[in-house]
């Protein structure tokens, strides 16, 4: 290992005045008089020192295998987790070509039966919160198509079922009464985007086809199923969540992967020292370093690959926020893939190369470790301030349809938090350098954080970046949560649902009312019919579209006292209630619904009016009532009549609506309900009564940021775990000493205990700094005003310190193995 240019073993200068290898390494000397600059190495003497490098962490025994075991651990569990990002474009584009490939509002409607048509109607529902898809089948002709997934249409009263729809049915009564067809078959993974989900297909022979005005019928004539994609276009605001999310959930990982490489690094400098006893130089033995964590990152891209395909193999059996996964959608990108296989091995040599530019390594087995000079606080600021100005020109842009860089987003956003890493290890320095005194477990840990500051504060920077990450993408969520989240106005403490029916007139309606009255957990009734009139000249125009249309309400007195501020109601009252705010036709209701006024029932959909005139005077009694907020958060408006006040009329295109008062007392109050509902047909649908309503894209982007958070948080604490471990490895002997010389075991166990702690709090200082500037860097692009959710960022930075608690009690355990006398013993 001697190069020809070292007359002695360690030194790297010769003849006289030469510099110890050390000195010259570290820029502490000069050069020797007759010293040519050394010519870089080649290719060929950088993979003889790399497969060197290899070799020793190779062939060192049990301790070597160990910190190499330790470093593939900690590098897989990050390989993992990338491998599982770059798997998500896939299952994500497989989910939808599924949701297009069943699909039929992409298919197009028919107004006329084929030999390839059927009828089908959506038959879904809730059951305590987990939504169930359901289809109605009628087939029309012999060839007629089926959906992806089943391998015949299901008969009449039998359906095919999603395995877990079937599981569900199994264990839950109360469900099987609502869906009662017969279970002849399963859905197969062609037709289900994941294996949690709730769907099923059910046959049907009382399906009737709607007429062209979409009015008269219950079901649709499809030609088939999922001609073509109709995917939502997404928005810039959709999009800037989209990208900050992944940000924050992928960047902790990365940095955990250059973490790992790190591991075992003082046993490494001790084996570095006795190559330059016997004859390596400063460059060679940075090479033989990297390529020992070479090694451990190669090793680590196998379990890594491990880790991801067992993970792969259990996603069947993993559900997080209904977000689910087939094995075989899981497949990661091939570019992606590649491109973790390179970055990896490159950043375990580069991360080693750079680690220990500062280091200065000596002969005879000596790592001189010195203080040095204080680290430097304005470059470290100049990595946040590139980040912020790059997301400074995108101020105010990112809104409405704009054009979003996403390129540029994605890396102020990256700069902007690897920053927060940059400032972490110059504030742990500058504030346990000030740190004296205490009791015995305090000076311990202080000393060694003033010694070794470096590494602790790399342990927690992943903590660090994910909270600021966590608390910038909250309040960004919070910013732009009014244009996915939109009130409703309604008011749940008058009704909590409402069951509505198309095609149903006043008896059905009073059946219904009834039925729906004599449901357990029901407390209150309010039912009424909608419907419409128009003029009594209608016939007679040429134009239909031209016809003055007034909502016409026919419900008890109750029911329209919901409505509008009826006073001395009773059987045969007409209320004239006028459009409020502009909602609605104004002079038409001056014009037409005055009392003694004629109108007609029969008001059509449509251009064109068919059928015969059916009028109907408005009584003389008609009074006026001003519009009330309803239940739901509407406003009616039209002619509010009770029953006896129509009488037998036949009314144009009835609608019931039936608004419902739960018994808070009772939990499966709506369920019932809903059971209820079912038997009135495949029209009526229950509907609860919210105060907000929330954009399903958006749903789905928070519950996928909750199981990144949760994957990512997992990996923090594993990495966090093996680094630990390895930590405490490396100070085996010097524990063991100390108890030796009598200090107590518990000294010790809270020394690390507050070793932990004072880096982690002094990061979450740093990451909640970090994250309110990032928040407040994106809320100024979507032009939302500065706001910081207090709450949120107390509960991510308490879940962060934690995950690191929770990590350090874990290592306890092998801390008081680590000080048994057996210990002092070495090789």
């Amino acid at each position: 290992m001697t190069s020809s240019h070292e007359p002695f073993a360690g030194f790297d200068a010769a003849g006289s005045g030469g510099a110890p290898a050390a000195t010259a390494a570290a820029g502490g000397g000069p050069r020797g008089p007759g010293r040519a600059p050394e010519p870089p190495a080649g290719l060929r003497t950088w993979a003889r020192d790399l497969w060197l490098g290899a070799r020793f962490a190779a062939g060192g025994g049990r301790e070597g295998w160990t910190r190499t075991a330790l470093t593939a651990v900690g590098v897989g569990l990050g390989v993992a987790l990338l491998l599982l990002a770059a798997a998500v474009p896939a299952m994500m584009h497989t989910r939808d070509g599924k949701r297009v490939a069943r699909d039929t509002a992409s298919t197009g409607v028919l107004t006329r039966p084929t030999d390839t048509s059927l009828l089908l109607a959506d038959v879904s529902t809730t059951f305590r919160d987990k939504d169930i898809s359901g289809v109605l089948l009628q087939p029309e002709g012999a060839r007629a198509g089926r959906p992806p997934g089943v391998r015949a249409l299901p008969g009449p009263g039998r359906m095919v079922v999603s395995p877990a729809l079937g599981r569900l049915l199994a264990s839950s009564p109360l469900l099987r009464a609502r869906i009662p067809y017969t279970i002849v078959g399963t859905i197969g993974h062609a037709g289900l985007m994941g294996p949690a989900e709730l769907y099923y297909y059910a046959g049907s022979t009382a399906l009737t086809a709607r007429d062209a005005d979409y009015q008269h019928g219950d079901a649709d004539r499809v030609s088939g199923f999922g001609h073509r994609s109709n995917s939502d276009v997404l928005g810039p605001t959709f999009m800037l969540l989209l990208i900050v999310m992944l940000v924050v959930l992928l960047l902790p990982v990365a940095i955990f992967v250059g973490t790992a490489v790190r591991l075992g690094g003082e046993r490494r400098d001790r084996r570095l020292a006795a190559l330059r006893l016997v004859g390596a130089d400063i460059r060679s033995t940075r090479r033989i370093a990297a390529g020992e964590a070479l090694l451990g990152a190669l090793l680590g891209l196998v379990c890594g690959a491990g880790f991801f395909l067992i993970g792969r193999q259990l996603a069947s059996h993993v559900t997080i926020r209904d977000i689910s996964a087939y094995p075989a959608d899981l497949t990661p990108n091939t570019a992606l893939t590649v491109l973790v296989a390179l970055a990896v091995p490159v950043a375990a040599i580069a991360v080693t190369l750079l680690s220990l530019r500062g280091t200065v390594i000596e002969p005879l087995g000596v790592v001189r470790r010195h203080l040095g000079r204080r680290r430097r606080l304005w470059w470290r600021l100049v990595v946040p301030a590139l980040g912020l100005g790059l997301l400074a020109p995108l101020f105010g842009t990112v809104r409405g349809n704009a054009a979003m860089n996403e390129y540029q987003v994605t890396a102020g956003t990256v700069m902007l938090l690897v920053g927060v890493t940059t400032v972490l290890p110059w504030l742990v320095e500058a504030v346990v350098g000030r740190l004296r005194g205490g009791p015995v477990a305090w000076q311990l840990a202080t000393r060694r954080l003033q010694l070794s500051s470096s590494a602790s504060a790399r342990m927690v920077s992943g903590v660090t970046v994910a909270v600021a990450g966590a608390i910038a993408l909250q309040m960004l969520f919070t910013g732009v949560n009014g244009d996915f989240v939109r009130s409703t106005g309604a008011d749940p403490a008058r009704a909590q649902a409402t069951v509505d029916t198309e095609g149903v007139g006043i008896g059905r309606l009073r059946q219904q009312a009834q039925a729906i009255a004599a449901t357990k957990g029901v407390r209150q009734v309010y039912g009424y019919v909608d419907s419409r009139v128009t003029q009594a000249g209608a016939a007679g125009l040429a134009d239909a579209s031209n016809d003055a249309y007034i909502p016409l309400v026919v419900g008890d007195c109750d029911s329209l006292a919901q409505l509008a501020q009826v006073t001395g109601c009773a059987p045969g009252s007409v209320f004239a209630v006028p459009p409020t705010d502009g909602n609605g036709d104004d002079a038409a209701m001056r014009k037409y619904a005055r009392p003694g006024m004629r109108v007609d029932l029969n008001a059509p959909y449509g251009d064109a009016y068919s059928g015969k005139p059916r009028l109907w005077t408005i009584p003389a009694a008609t009074r006026t009532a001003p519009a009330r907020i309803d239940p739901t958060g509407s406003y009616s408006w039209g002619v509010l009549a009770t029953p006896e006040a129509v009488g037998a009329a036949e009314l144009a295109s009835p609608s019931a609506q039936v608004m419902v008062g739960l018994d808070p007392r009772q939990p499966d109050a709506v369920e019932y309900l809903r059971n209820t509902a079912a038997g009135f047909g495949v029209d009526s649908y229950v509907m609860n009564i919210s105060g907000t309503v929330t954009s399903s894209q958006y749903v789905q982007l928070r519950r996928a940021l909750v199981a990144g958070a949760a994957l990512t948080m997992s990996l923090i604490g594993a990495s966090l775990l093996v680094t630990m471990l390895e930590q405490l490895r490396d100070r085996r002997k010097l524990l063991a000493v100390l108890v030796a010389f009598g200090t107590r075991r518990s000294a010790l166990a809270w020394s690390v205990l507050w070793q932990t702690a004072i880096p982690v709090l002094l990061g979450l200082v740093l990451a909640c700094a970090g994250g309110i500037g990032l928040g407040a860097a994106l809320l100024a692009m979507v032009g939302s005003a500065f706001h910081v959710d207090w709450g949120a960022m107390a509960t991510m930075s308490a879940v962060g310190g934690a995950v690191v608690f929770a990590v350090t009690l874990l290592s306890l355990p092998p801390l008081w193995r680590m000080m048994r006398p057996d210990g002092l013993r070495t090789e």
